[in-house]
């Protein structure tokens, strides 16, 4: 144990996501979604209904559209979207969250890879909240942009929920911490997780070690977000005629890190 402390590895070279897509881990990560007494995967269902009707009338004039979530998640603002009269599509890479969403939410939900997926075609409004973008390696965003472009209609709008620079800078600055747990996102049974942070190359990265009751080596998570200035993000954007940002998704500014992006197709 003492060994690894010292010398563990802490080479990164590749692009390196946690494991969204794993049965278990979507199904333990659903819980997170779900919960009303923090906002670390979704936010609480109060948070998602003030963006929700500032989407509504702000990005799309309260008229009915045709909408594109992309990361939707557990499909917790398509459900509100669709209640507003909006045609909704999500796709997300998580098992578990598209089940849910097909369960209970109205709307048409894909599980897929938004790097890979078909999006379709003749959107109103493709959205990606809550940083995710920043969470793909920058190729991918620039390929994830160029098919949204592709999929919105004429005058069509891209929503994007990023992260500022100086966030991404902040985040890859947390000091290590470490906490247990009789079960929660990384296993089913009791572990102990030690995470730790950096900021490298313009991006922000979080290994988690896990150890279960009777590992001597630990699992090994890693996060990673890119960070962009602002004439990065105006170069991402660049296929789009006019983008407008906005401090937050309720056009005010607030506590939080993340800005948002409306770029007009």
């Amino acid at each position: 144990m003492l060994e690894w402390r010292i010398h563990r590895d802490r080479e990164t070279a590749a692009w390196q996501k946690i494991p969204w897509h794993d049965a278990d881990f979507s199904r333990r990560m659903l819980h997170v979604h779900l919960s009303q007494v923090h906002d670390l995967a979704s936010r609480r269902l109060s948070i998602i209904d003030q963006h929700v009707d500032w989407i509504h009338h702000k990005v799309l004039q309260a008229q009915p559209a045709t909408v594109l979530d992309l990361c939707c998640g557990p499909g917790l603002y398509m459900d509100r979207l669709v209640r507003l009269g909006h045609t909704c599509k999500g796709i997300d890479i998580s098992p578990a969250s598209i089940a849910y969403a097909r369960q209970e939410h109205a709307g048409e939900y894909v599980l897929g890879d938004v790097r890979s997926v078909d999006f379709g075609s003749g959107y109103d409004l493709v959205a990606m909240i809550y940083g995710e973008l920043n969470a793909f390696a920058p190729d991918d965003a620039r390929r994830i942009v160029e098919k949204a472009h592709e999929a919105l209609r004429a005058g069509g709008k891209l929503l994007l929920e990023v992260s500022p620079y100086a966030a991404i800078v902040d985040l890859g600055a947390q000091p290590a911490t470490w906490h247990t747990a009789e079960g929660g996102l990384f296993s089913d049974d009791p572990y102990l997780c030690l995470e730790e942070s950096r900021f490298e190359v313009d991006r922000a990265i979080t290994d988690y070690y896990v150890f279960g009751s009777a590992a001597d080596e630990p699992q090994r998570y890693t996060t990673m977000h890119q960070a962009y200035t602002d004439d990065e993000y105006r170069h991402l954007l660049g296929a789009f005629q006019q983008v407008t940002r906005y401090p937050s998704l309720t056009g005010r500014a607030g506590p939080g890190d993340l800005m948002v992006l409306v770029a007009v197709k």
